[in-house]
Protein backbone atom coordinates (compact mmCIF):
# COMPACT_ATOMS: atom_id res chain seq x y z
CA UNK A 1 0.00 0.00 0.00
CA UNK A 2 1.68 3.68 -1.17
CA UNK A 3 1.55 5.74 1.75
CA UNK A 4 1.00 9.27 1.36
CA UNK A 5 3.62 11.66 2.24
CA UNK A 6 1.25 13.26 4.99
CA UNK A 7 0.79 9.60 6.35
CA UNK A 8 4.66 8.96 6.62
CA UNK A 9 5.13 12.62 8.07
CA UNK A 10 2.43 11.03 10.86
CA UNK A 11 3.96 7.62 11.23
CA UNK A 12 7.30 9.46 12.13
CA UNK A 13 5.85 11.91 14.19
CA UNK A 14 3.93 9.01 16.19
CA UNK A 15 7.50 7.53 16.65
CA UNK A 16 9.49 9.99 17.75
CA UNK A 17 6.70 10.38 20.32
CA UNK A 18 6.89 6.92 21.67
CA UNK A 19 10.78 7.42 21.33
CA UNK A 20 10.61 10.11 23.75
CA UNK A 21 7.72 9.11 25.94
CA UNK A 22 10.16 5.68 26.62
CA UNK A 23 13.09 8.28 27.42
CA UNK A 24 10.83 9.70 29.52
CA UNK A 25 9.71 7.07 31.36
CA UNK A 26 13.11 5.79 31.94
CA UNK A 27 13.78 9.10 33.26
CA UNK A 28 11.02 9.16 35.49
CA UNK A 29 12.28 5.74 37.03
CA UNK A 30 15.50 7.45 38.00
CA UNK A 31 13.53 9.73 39.50
CA UNK A 32 13.63 9.40 43.25
CA UNK A 33 10.28 8.91 45.23
CA UNK A 34 9.05 11.06 48.14
CA UNK A 35 10.73 9.98 51.08
CA UNK A 36 8.69 9.55 54.42
CA UNK A 37 8.53 7.54 57.59
CA UNK A 38 5.55 7.56 60.25
CA UNK A 39 4.51 5.12 62.66
CA UNK A 40 2.77 4.24 66.41
CA UNK A 41 3.46 2.39 68.84
CA UNK A 42 1.59 -1.02 69.55
CA UNK A 43 -0.25 -0.18 73.02
CA UNK A 44 -0.65 3.28 74.17
CA UNK A 45 0.36 2.60 78.23
CA UNK A 46 3.32 -0.49 78.92
CA UNK A 47 4.92 -0.74 81.62
CA UNK A 48 8.48 -2.55 82.43
CA UNK A 49 9.30 -5.78 81.25
CA UNK A 50 6.93 -5.60 78.70
CA UNK A 51 7.98 -6.24 75.02
CA UNK A 52 7.30 -2.28 72.93
CA UNK A 53 6.47 -3.01 69.41
CA UNK A 54 6.62 0.30 66.61
CA UNK A 55 4.56 -0.47 63.70
CA UNK A 56 6.30 1.62 60.95
CA UNK A 57 5.97 2.36 57.49
CA UNK A 58 8.51 3.96 55.31
CA UNK A 59 10.06 4.52 51.55
CA UNK A 60 13.66 4.14 52.97
CA UNK A 61 15.10 0.97 52.80
CA UNK A 62 15.97 1.50 56.47
CA UNK A 63 15.42 4.08 59.49
CA UNK A 64 16.61 5.06 62.94
CA UNK A 65 14.89 5.32 66.21
CA UNK A 66 15.63 7.29 69.30
CA UNK A 67 13.65 6.84 72.49
CA UNK A 68 13.63 10.04 75.18
CA UNK A 69 11.55 10.39 78.39
CA UNK A 70 9.88 14.05 78.65
CA UNK A 71 10.75 16.07 81.62
CA UNK A 72 12.60 18.64 83.28
CA UNK A 73 15.48 17.20 81.56
CA UNK A 74 14.80 15.52 78.16
CA UNK A 75 16.50 11.79 78.38
CA UNK A 76 17.07 9.71 75.79
CA UNK A 77 17.56 5.97 76.87
CA UNK A 78 17.56 3.73 74.11
CA UNK A 79 18.82 4.29 70.52
CA UNK A 80 19.11 2.21 67.04
CA UNK A 81 20.63 3.53 64.35
CA UNK A 82 19.02 1.25 61.46
CA UNK A 83 16.01 -0.53 61.12
CA UNK A 84 14.73 -2.57 57.83
CA UNK A 85 12.11 -0.13 56.48
CA UNK A 86 9.20 -1.12 54.62
CA UNK A 87 5.62 0.86 53.01
CA UNK A 88 2.42 -0.58 54.18
CA UNK A 89 -0.41 0.50 52.33
CA UNK A 90 -2.99 2.58 54.32
CA UNK A 91 -6.97 0.88 54.83
CA UNK A 92 -9.77 3.40 53.72
CA UNK A 93 -11.00 2.65 57.51
CA UNK A 94 -7.55 3.67 58.80
CA UNK A 95 -8.93 6.65 60.77
CA UNK A 96 -11.39 4.17 62.83
CA UNK A 97 -10.14 0.80 62.69
CA UNK A 98 -6.22 0.97 62.69
CA UNK A 99 -3.41 1.09 60.14
CA UNK A 100 -3.05 -2.71 60.72
CA UNK A 101 0.89 -2.33 59.97
CA UNK A 102 2.93 -5.44 60.79
CA UNK A 103 5.77 -4.76 64.10
CA UNK A 104 9.23 -3.43 62.59
CA UNK A 105 10.66 -3.68 65.69
CA UNK A 106 10.11 -4.91 69.27
CA UNK A 107 12.09 -3.89 72.60
CA UNK A 108 11.77 -5.19 76.10
CA UNK A 109 11.39 -2.52 78.22
CA UNK A 110 14.37 -2.20 80.86
CA UNK A 111 13.20 -2.30 84.60
CA UNK A 112 15.10 0.91 85.20
CA UNK A 113 13.17 3.47 82.66
CA UNK A 114 11.29 5.92 85.11
CA UNK A 115 7.28 6.07 84.74
CA UNK A 116 6.99 9.09 82.40
CA UNK A 117 5.90 10.06 78.64
CA UNK A 118 8.28 9.15 76.11
CA UNK A 119 8.37 10.32 72.41
CA UNK A 120 9.78 8.06 69.84
CA UNK A 121 11.37 9.93 66.86
CA UNK A 122 11.53 8.08 63.85
CA UNK A 123 14.33 9.14 61.09
CA UNK A 124 15.10 8.81 57.76
CA UNK A 125 17.83 9.36 55.24
CA UNK A 126 18.92 8.89 51.61
CA UNK A 127 20.52 10.65 48.41
CA UNK A 128 18.38 11.66 46.41
CA UNK A 129 18.34 10.21 42.74
CA UNK A 130 19.91 7.43 40.86
CA UNK A 131 21.40 10.14 38.36
CA UNK A 132 19.40 12.88 38.97
CA UNK A 133 18.12 15.07 42.22
CA UNK A 134 21.28 13.65 44.29
CA UNK A 135 20.45 15.51 47.48
CA UNK A 136 20.74 14.19 50.92
CA UNK A 137 17.31 14.04 52.26
CA UNK A 138 15.96 13.88 55.38
CA UNK A 139 12.79 12.11 56.94
CA UNK A 140 11.15 12.65 60.40
CA UNK A 141 8.61 11.36 62.25
CA UNK A 142 6.85 10.72 65.77
CA UNK A 143 4.86 8.44 68.29
CA UNK A 144 4.35 8.18 71.86
CA UNK A 145 3.61 5.61 74.50
CA UNK A 146 3.28 6.52 78.17
CA UNK A 147 5.29 4.26 80.77
CA UNK A 148 3.44 2.97 84.10
CA UNK A 149 5.27 2.37 86.94
CA UNK A 150 6.26 -1.26 87.61
CA UNK A 151 5.26 -0.62 91.17
CA UNK A 152 2.22 1.62 91.63
CA UNK A 153 2.69 3.96 94.45
CA UNK A 154 6.23 2.86 95.56
CA UNK A 155 7.89 5.74 94.37
CA UNK A 156 5.33 8.37 94.55
CA UNK A 157 1.55 8.58 96.09
CA UNK A 158 0.64 10.91 92.94
CA UNK A 159 -0.52 9.43 89.98
CA UNK A 160 -0.90 11.86 86.52
CA UNK A 161 -3.12 10.45 84.43
CA UNK A 162 -2.30 11.90 80.34
CA UNK A 163 -5.04 12.87 78.35
CA UNK A 164 -3.92 10.44 75.56
CA UNK A 165 -8.41 9.91 74.75
CA UNK A 166 -8.03 13.29 73.60
CA UNK A 167 -4.57 13.65 71.72
CA UNK A 168 -6.87 10.37 70.09
CA UNK A 169 -10.12 12.42 69.50
CA UNK A 170 -8.34 15.19 67.86
CA UNK A 171 -6.06 13.12 65.29
CA UNK A 172 -7.58 13.14 61.89
CA UNK A 173 -4.35 11.01 60.57
CA UNK A 174 -6.11 8.72 57.33
CA UNK A 175 -8.51 11.48 57.13
CA UNK A 176 -10.77 11.91 59.95
CA UNK A 177 -11.01 12.79 64.01
CA UNK A 178 -13.79 13.45 65.77
CA UNK A 179 -13.90 16.52 64.46
CA UNK A 180 -15.41 18.04 61.01
CA UNK A 181 -13.12 21.35 61.40
CA UNK A 182 -10.46 19.62 59.84
CA UNK A 183 -11.89 16.24 58.80
CA UNK A 184 -11.40 14.73 54.66
CA UNK A 185 -14.46 16.73 53.18
CA UNK A 186 -15.45 18.56 56.48
CA UNK A 187 -16.98 15.73 57.53
CA UNK A 188 -16.77 14.20 61.36
CA UNK A 189 -16.00 10.48 62.34
CA UNK A 190 -17.65 8.67 65.42
CA UNK A 191 -14.72 6.02 65.77
CA UNK A 192 -11.35 6.81 66.30
CA UNK A 193 -8.22 3.94 66.61
CA UNK A 194 -5.25 4.37 68.70
CA UNK A 195 -3.39 2.09 65.99
CA UNK A 196 -2.28 4.48 63.64
CA UNK A 197 0.52 7.64 63.71
CA UNK A 198 -0.49 9.86 66.68
CA UNK A 199 -1.02 13.40 67.37
CA UNK A 200 -0.08 14.51 70.98
CA UNK A 201 -1.40 17.72 72.68
CA UNK A 202 1.67 16.74 75.46
CA UNK A 203 3.41 19.30 74.71
CA UNK A 204 0.49 21.81 75.07
CA UNK A 205 -0.16 21.74 78.60
CA UNK A 206 0.83 18.20 80.56
CA UNK A 207 4.63 19.16 79.80
CA UNK A 208 4.87 22.22 81.35
CA UNK A 209 3.03 21.23 84.41
CA UNK A 210 5.71 18.36 84.20
CA UNK A 211 8.38 20.09 83.81
CA UNK A 212 8.04 22.34 86.64
CA UNK A 213 6.81 19.52 88.94
CA UNK A 214 10.06 17.70 88.09
CA UNK A 215 12.30 20.94 88.82
CA UNK A 216 10.57 21.87 92.08
CA UNK A 217 11.07 18.15 93.32
CA UNK A 218 7.82 16.32 92.94
CA UNK A 219 7.67 13.01 91.67
CA UNK A 220 4.68 11.22 90.00
CA UNK A 221 3.85 8.07 88.31
CA UNK A 222 1.97 8.11 85.14
CA UNK A 223 -0.73 6.38 83.26
CA UNK A 224 -2.93 6.87 79.92
CA UNK A 225 -6.18 7.72 80.42
CA UNK A 226 -7.52 4.05 79.42
CA UNK A 227 -5.52 3.03 82.32
CA UNK A 228 -7.93 3.95 84.71
CA UNK A 229 -10.61 1.90 82.99
CA UNK A 230 -8.84 -1.09 82.21
CA UNK A 231 -6.63 -1.18 85.74
CA UNK A 232 -9.01 0.29 88.25
CA UNK A 233 -6.72 -1.46 90.76
CA UNK A 234 -3.93 0.91 90.54
CA UNK A 235 -5.78 3.61 92.09
CA UNK A 236 -5.50 1.99 95.62
CA UNK A 237 -1.75 2.68 95.34
CA UNK A 238 -2.12 6.63 95.23
CA UNK A 239 -3.52 9.93 97.73
CA UNK A 240 -3.56 11.84 94.81
CA UNK A 241 -4.61 11.32 91.29
CA UNK A 242 -3.99 14.47 88.51
CA UNK A 243 -5.49 15.38 85.60
CA UNK A 244 -3.86 18.44 83.76
CA UNK A 245 -4.44 20.54 80.40
CA UNK A 246 -7.41 19.25 78.22
CA UNK A 247 -9.00 15.96 79.96
CA UNK A 248 -11.71 16.04 77.35
CA UNK A 249 -13.08 12.43 76.68
CA UNK A 250 -13.36 10.31 79.43
CA UNK A 251 -15.44 6.37 79.81
CA UNK A 252 -18.23 5.48 81.76
CA UNK A 253 -15.72 2.95 83.74
CA UNK A 254 -12.94 5.81 84.26
CA UNK A 255 -15.38 7.45 86.12
CA UNK A 256 -16.93 4.90 88.08
CA UNK A 257 -13.44 4.03 89.19
CA UNK A 258 -12.33 7.14 90.10
CA UNK A 259 -15.69 8.04 91.93
CA UNK A 260 -14.69 5.14 94.02
CA UNK A 261 -11.44 6.25 94.22
CA UNK A 262 -13.43 9.80 95.91
CA UNK A 263 -15.81 8.19 97.72
CA UNK A 264 -12.83 5.85 99.38
CA UNK A 265 -11.18 8.80 100.74
CA UNK A 266 -8.88 9.49 97.81
CA UNK A 267 -8.16 13.16 96.41
CA UNK A 268 -8.01 14.57 92.66
CA UNK A 269 -6.93 17.72 91.38
CA UNK A 270 -7.84 18.48 88.08
CA UNK A 271 -5.66 21.40 86.75
CA UNK A 272 -7.59 21.10 83.71
CA UNK A 273 -10.70 22.28 81.44
CA UNK A 274 -13.48 21.25 79.43
CA UNK A 275 -12.60 18.23 81.29
CA UNK A 276 -14.76 14.52 81.45
CA UNK A 277 -16.78 16.67 78.41
CA UNK A 278 -17.99 13.79 76.30
CA UNK A 279 -18.85 10.17 77.30
CA UNK A 280 -16.99 7.78 74.91
CA UNK A 281 -16.75 4.18 74.79
CA UNK A 282 -14.26 1.64 74.52
CA UNK A 283 -13.53 -0.75 71.68
CA UNK A 284 -11.56 -3.63 70.72
CA UNK A 285 -9.99 -4.10 74.14
CA UNK A 286 -9.46 -0.01 74.14
CA UNK A 287 -8.01 0.18 70.86
CA UNK A 288 -10.48 2.41 69.46
CA UNK A 289 -12.68 4.97 70.78
CA UNK A 290 -16.29 5.67 69.87
CA UNK A 291 -18.35 8.98 69.90
CA UNK A 292 -21.28 9.91 68.23
CA UNK A 293 -20.72 13.71 69.82
CA UNK A 294 -23.72 16.04 68.45
CA UNK A 295 -24.90 13.31 66.30
CA UNK A 296 -25.95 10.91 69.47
CA UNK A 297 -29.42 9.93 68.08
CA UNK A 298 -27.15 8.14 65.68
CA UNK A 299 -25.41 6.06 68.31
CA UNK A 300 -26.84 2.81 68.68
CA UNK A 301 -27.20 3.32 72.05
CA UNK A 302 -30.17 5.95 71.32
CA UNK A 303 -31.42 3.28 68.69
CA UNK A 304 -32.07 0.62 71.26
CA UNK A 305 -34.27 3.30 73.61
CA UNK A 306 -33.32 0.93 76.64
CA UNK A 307 -30.79 3.04 78.92
CA UNK A 308 -29.27 6.38 77.80
CA UNK A 309 -26.58 6.29 80.45
CA UNK A 310 -23.66 5.18 78.15
CA UNK A 311 -24.77 7.68 74.83
CA UNK A 312 -21.77 8.79 73.88
CA UNK A 313 -22.49 12.60 73.59
CA UNK A 314 -22.24 15.37 76.32
CA UNK A 315 -21.93 13.98 79.96
CA UNK A 316 -24.15 17.05 81.01
CA UNK A 317 -26.76 15.61 78.27
CA UNK A 318 -30.18 15.92 79.37
CA UNK A 319 -30.26 12.53 78.12
CA UNK A 320 -27.27 10.97 80.09
CA UNK A 321 -28.07 13.01 83.21
CA UNK A 322 -24.84 12.36 84.96
CA UNK A 323 -23.34 16.02 84.42
CA UNK A 324 -19.55 15.81 84.72
CA UNK A 325 -20.04 18.31 87.54
CA UNK A 326 -20.86 15.66 89.79
CA UNK A 327 -17.16 14.66 89.80
CA UNK A 328 -15.56 17.77 89.08
CA UNK A 329 -17.47 20.69 90.64
CA UNK A 330 -17.52 22.43 87.41
CA UNK A 331 -18.84 21.95 83.65
CA UNK A 332 -18.69 22.91 80.15
CA UNK A 333 -22.28 23.95 80.22
CA UNK A 334 -21.53 26.72 82.78
CA UNK A 335 -18.21 27.76 81.27
CA UNK A 336 -17.19 28.14 77.78
CA UNK A 337 -14.32 30.29 76.03
CA UNK A 338 -11.79 32.64 77.36
CA UNK A 339 -9.58 34.61 74.81
CA UNK A 340 -10.26 32.15 72.26
CA UNK A 341 -12.69 30.95 69.41
CA UNK A 342 -13.76 34.46 69.12
CA UNK A 343 -14.94 34.77 72.49
CA UNK A 344 -14.05 37.28 75.13
CA UNK A 345 -10.77 38.04 73.18
CA UNK A 346 -10.34 41.61 75.34
CA UNK A 347 -10.46 39.25 78.57
CA UNK A 348 -7.82 39.37 81.10
CA UNK A 349 -6.75 36.03 81.20
CA UNK A 350 -7.17 36.15 85.57
CA UNK A 351 -8.68 34.59 87.96
CA UNK A 352 -10.38 36.92 90.41
CA UNK A 353 -10.07 35.87 94.31
CA UNK A 354 -13.18 35.34 96.63
CA UNK A 355 -12.02 33.62 99.37
CA UNK A 356 -8.69 34.30 100.22
CA UNK A 357 -8.90 32.53 103.68
CA UNK A 358 -9.08 29.25 102.37
CA UNK A 359 -5.98 26.80 102.32
CA UNK A 360 -6.03 26.84 98.90
CA UNK A 361 -4.65 30.85 98.92
CA UNK A 362 -2.38 30.11 101.87
CA UNK A 363 1.35 31.80 100.90
CA UNK A 364 0.07 33.83 97.90
CA UNK A 365 -0.47 37.43 100.27
CA UNK A 366 -3.85 37.60 97.85
CA UNK A 367 -6.77 39.39 99.11
CA UNK A 368 -10.38 39.07 98.09
CA UNK A 369 -10.83 40.81 94.40
CA UNK A 370 -7.32 40.61 93.79
CA UNK A 371 -6.35 39.09 90.43
CA UNK A 372 -3.80 36.95 89.45
CA UNK A 373 -2.65 34.37 86.39
CA UNK A 374 -2.88 37.55 83.78
CA UNK A 375 0.46 37.92 82.95
CA UNK A 376 0.33 34.32 81.45
CA UNK A 377 -3.60 34.13 80.38
CA UNK A 378 -4.31 30.98 83.03
CA UNK A 379 -7.87 31.28 82.10
CA UNK A 380 -7.75 30.96 78.64
CA UNK A 381 -8.46 28.40 75.75
CA UNK A 382 -11.68 26.32 77.29
CA UNK A 383 -12.96 26.74 80.73
CA UNK A 384 -15.60 24.85 83.21
CA UNK A 385 -17.86 26.41 85.74
CA UNK A 386 -20.99 26.00 87.63
CA UNK A 387 -24.61 28.32 87.95
CA UNK A 388 -23.70 30.69 90.58
CA UNK A 389 -25.88 32.87 92.83
CA UNK A 390 -24.09 36.35 93.96
CA UNK A 391 -24.66 37.50 97.49
CA UNK A 392 -23.19 40.48 98.99
CA UNK A 393 -20.29 40.20 95.81
CA UNK A 394 -19.93 36.73 96.61
CA UNK A 395 -20.45 33.83 94.29
CA UNK A 396 -22.45 30.60 95.57
CA UNK A 397 -23.06 27.41 93.50
CA UNK A 398 -27.05 27.30 92.86
CA UNK A 399 -26.28 23.12 92.77
CA UNK A 400 -29.21 22.76 90.30
CA UNK A 401 -26.44 21.62 88.01
CA UNK A 402 -25.18 18.69 89.48
CA UNK A 403 -21.96 20.61 91.59
CA UNK A 404 -21.49 19.14 95.22
CA UNK A 405 -23.30 20.86 98.26
CA UNK A 406 -19.57 21.47 99.78
CA UNK A 407 -18.62 22.97 96.56
CA UNK A 408 -16.90 26.23 97.53
CA UNK A 409 -15.91 29.17 94.45
CA UNK A 410 -13.25 30.19 95.21
CA UNK A 411 -12.16 32.46 91.86
CA UNK A 412 -14.21 33.71 88.61
CA UNK A 413 -13.74 34.68 85.13
CA UNK A 414 -15.77 35.25 82.69
CA UNK A 415 -16.58 32.40 79.96
CA UNK A 416 -18.99 32.09 77.10
CA UNK A 417 -19.86 29.51 74.34
CA UNK A 418 -19.35 30.30 70.39
CA UNK A 419 -22.73 29.99 69.29
CA UNK A 420 -21.63 27.02 66.54
CA UNK A 421 -20.35 25.20 69.43
CA UNK A 422 -23.76 25.30 71.25
CA UNK A 423 -27.02 25.60 69.06
CA UNK A 424 -27.28 21.68 68.45
CA UNK A 425 -27.97 21.17 72.23
CA UNK A 426 -31.95 21.33 72.72
CA UNK A 427 -31.84 22.56 75.88
CA UNK A 428 -29.44 25.30 75.58
CA UNK A 429 -30.39 28.30 76.95
CA UNK A 430 -29.70 31.13 74.53
CA UNK A 431 -27.99 34.08 75.60
CA UNK A 432 -25.82 32.32 78.53
CA UNK A 433 -23.27 33.80 79.72
CA UNK A 434 -20.65 31.80 82.04
CA UNK A 435 -17.65 31.64 84.36
CA UNK A 436 -14.38 29.78 84.48
CA UNK A 437 -14.74 28.32 88.02
CA UNK A 438 -11.49 27.81 90.84
CA UNK A 439 -12.90 25.28 93.52
CA UNK A 440 -13.02 22.99 96.09
CA UNK A 441 -15.26 20.30 97.12
CA UNK A 442 -14.79 17.30 100.07
CA UNK A 443 -17.24 14.39 99.34
CA UNK A 444 -14.81 11.48 100.94
CA UNK A 445 -12.03 12.09 99.55
CA UNK A 446 -11.26 16.31 98.57
CA UNK A 447 -11.49 17.26 94.52
CA UNK A 448 -10.07 20.33 93.21
CA UNK A 449 -10.46 21.86 89.61
CA UNK A 450 -8.71 25.01 88.63
CA UNK A 451 -11.64 25.42 85.83
CA UNK A 452 -9.45 26.17 82.77
CA UNK A 453 -7.41 23.96 80.48
CA UNK A 454 -4.24 26.96 80.36
CA UNK A 455 -3.16 27.25 84.28
CA UNK A 456 -0.02 24.96 83.71
CA UNK A 457 0.73 28.36 81.17
CA UNK A 458 1.15 29.87 84.89
CA UNK A 459 4.35 27.76 85.83
CA UNK A 460 5.68 28.17 82.66
CA UNK A 461 5.81 31.55 82.99
CA UNK A 462 6.67 31.35 86.90
CA UNK A 463 3.69 33.23 88.24
CA UNK A 464 4.13 33.18 92.15
CA UNK A 465 0.40 32.80 92.91
CA UNK A 466 0.19 30.01 90.43
CA UNK A 467 3.05 28.60 91.83
CA UNK A 468 2.11 28.85 95.45
CA UNK A 469 -1.33 26.84 94.99
CA UNK A 470 -0.36 24.57 92.60
CA UNK A 471 2.05 23.11 95.83
CA UNK A 472 -0.21 23.97 98.29
CA UNK A 473 -2.75 21.43 95.88
CA UNK A 474 0.18 18.53 95.95
CA UNK A 475 1.62 18.83 99.66
CA UNK A 476 -2.20 18.73 101.28
CA UNK A 477 -3.50 15.77 98.90
CA UNK A 478 -0.70 14.32 97.93
CA UNK A 479 0.41 12.76 101.19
Amino acid sequence: MQLSRFDRSRIVCLIALIWFAGIRLVWAADEPRALFVEGYAGRVSYAPAEDLTLHVSTSAAAFSVEIVRLGAKSESVWSSASVVGREHPVPEDASSHGCRWPSAMTLKIPAEWRSGYYQVTLRARDGGGKFIQRNTRTAEGSCYFVLRPAEPGKGSKILLQLSTHTYNAYNNWGGFSLYAFHGRGGNQGHRVSFERPPSSQFGNWERPFVEWAERSGFTFDYAANGDLESRPEMLNAYRLVLSVGHDEYWSAPMRDNLEKFIAAGGNVAFFSGNSVCWQVRAEEDGKALTCWKQNFHSDPVYAARESYATLSSLWSHHLVKRPENQLTGVGFLWGGYHKSHGQLMDGSGAYTVHRPEHWLFAGTGLKRDDAFGGKDTIVGYECDGCELTWKDGLPTPTHRDGTPDTFEVLGTAPAQWHPDDCQWYEQWENGRKGNAVLGVYTRGGTVFTCGSTDWSHGLRGGDLAVDRITRNVLEKLGK
